[in-house]
């Protein structure tokens, strides 16, 4: 078995790619104080990869932004129940959003003419 030469050196571009990595998240950290309005006003260069609000980080579910969401532990039942701790909730109605405009949820939407499965799935859906 003969070693990797490469395991363990370092070499110059990972230096440059880091560098450019600190240099696009401080100007997302700039973007994140006064965000642009449009979309082609956004950075078209690395920082567009950055994610707002740094690296997902420490912070568990219920502790960053995304605890606005609603409790981690809350699960959806295909009975239309909903549980949260494993405990029933007596109106799974406040834990329903509106349904996306469109979306297959929506009964305003109009129908696929290539969904031929439509109408048997709606008979078995359970209204909510």
């Amino acid at each position: 078995m003969t070693e990797d030469p490469t395991e363990g050196s370092k070499r110059p571009e990972d230096d440059d790619v880091a560098r450019t990595d600190e240099e696009a998240q401080a100007k997302l950290e700039e973007l994140e104080k006064d965000p642009p309005k449009k979309l082609e006003d956004w950075p078209a260069d690395r920082t567009k990869y950055q994610t707002l609000g740094g690296t997902e980080g420490t912070a568990s579910y219920d502790e960053g932004p995304t605890a606005k969401l609603g409790p981690s532990d809350l699960r959806y039942h295909d009975d239309g129940s909903v549980t949260v701790k494993g405990e029933e909730v007596d109106d799974p109605e406040q834990y329903r959003g509106d349904p996306l405009p469109g979306g297959p949820t929506d009964p305003e939407a109009p129908t696929d003419p290539n969904d031929t499965d439509h109408e048997e799935r709606q008979k078995r859906r359970p209204r909510v």
